[in-house]
């Protein structure tokens, strides 16, 4: 699936991998199962280190490790399954995340401004998504209801402050 930012489609630098394939030179994305059991070989490699984690995998999960990582994709197995939204928030808001926040997986059209304020700034998007789809997404709703991790004044601190 072809991989968009804010800035455009990117060539993805992390290669995928299965539990059971051999560990490339340069960036890959493991699961967390694989990640916990080879810790210490993936961060002796010194290349940029993905993590994946399912709808039920909380980022609490990688504790202090998620320092090291370049990339964290949160899955959303089905459109109505929004865990990865507070997963989101909570690597950027509570664990300090610096790097991408990549979702992946079924999630709709109509997500996608809320996925950028809790702190997703990478999707894999089906084939015929456009860089004008992602501006779209982003820039249709100019003000919100909910306080995020992006800072945004809502609805009701706009109107207190009036």
């Amino acid at each position: 699936m072809p991989l968009i930012t804010v800035d455009g489609f990117q060539d993805d630098a992390f290669a995928p991998l299965a539990d059971d394939m051999p560990l490339p030179n340069g960036a890959v994305l493991v699961s967390l199962a694989r990640f916990q059991k080879e810790r210490d070989a993936l961060i002796a490699r010194n290349a940029p280190i993905g993590v994946r984690l399912k709808s039920d995998q909380p980022p609490e999960l990688l504790g202090e490790d998620v320092e090291r990582l370049s990339l964290v994709a949160l899955e959303f197995p089905k459109f109505r399954d929004g865990r990865a939204f507070s997963w989101a928030r909570q690597l950027r808001t509570r664990l300090g995340f610096k790097g991408q926040v990549r979702a992946v997986g079924d999630f709709l059209y109509d997500q996608i401004a809320h996925q950028h304020r809790v702190g997703f700034d990478a999707w894999e998007v089906a084939e015929g998504f456009t860089p004008d789809t992602l501006h779209r997404a982003l820039n249709e709703i100019a003000n919100v209801y909910q306080p995020s991790a992006d800072g945004r004044k809502t609805i009701r601190q706009l109107r207190a402050s009036a």
